[in-house]
């Protein structure tokens, strides 16, 4: 029977540890293994990810194109015709994630008109769509906008 104190690795699953610079015996005495000289040779002689020896890096030869908005907001998208898969009446990102009909981190919800609405919905989002409105009323719902966070009104 199998136990913990009974394991052991598989023959040749393991090695010994190469025992560097223990006389000439060893066969890896002196230089260690490492040659004569150079910067290989010595003690943290080695270089940085991506160096080339001077000449241009690959990093630095290759064009940049564009850039990463560090402001930019996730906003999770869900149309009407989505909705009727929905359990219950409320709609909002809690209750989407929940059903997982929306997936990932998002900080807005936007409501959308592609699809017919046959139940009444309760829904609270940061936006919809005029023709979305249109819909939800005409099927007996209830809009509740929330307020974009950082929105500056213009006067």
């Amino acid at each position: 029977m199998l136990r913990l104190n009974t394991m052991q690795a598989h023959p040749g699953a393991t090695h010994k540890k190469k025992r560097l610079g223990r006389g000439p015996g060893s066969g890896l005495g002196q230089t260690a293994g490492k040659g004569d000289k150079g910067q290989l040779a010595r003690s943290g002689g080695s270089v940085r990810p991506g160096f080339e020896g001077g000449q241009m890096p690959l990093y630095r030869r290759i064009p940049k194109r564009g850039f990463s908005n560090i402001h930019r907001r996730a906003i999770a998208i869900i149309n009407l015709g989505d909705l009727e898969r929905l359990g219950g009446t409320a709609v909002n990102l809690e209750t989407l994630t929940e059903a997982r009909m929306v997936k990932g981190r998002f900080d807005r919800l936007h409501v959308l008109a592609t699809g017919e609405v046959t139940q009444a919905f309760q829904v609270t989002a940061h936006k919809v769509t005029d023709a979305a409105r249109q819909k939800l009323e005409a099927a007996g719902g209830t809009i509740e906008l929330l307020p974009i966070p950082g929105a500056m009104k213009r006067s």
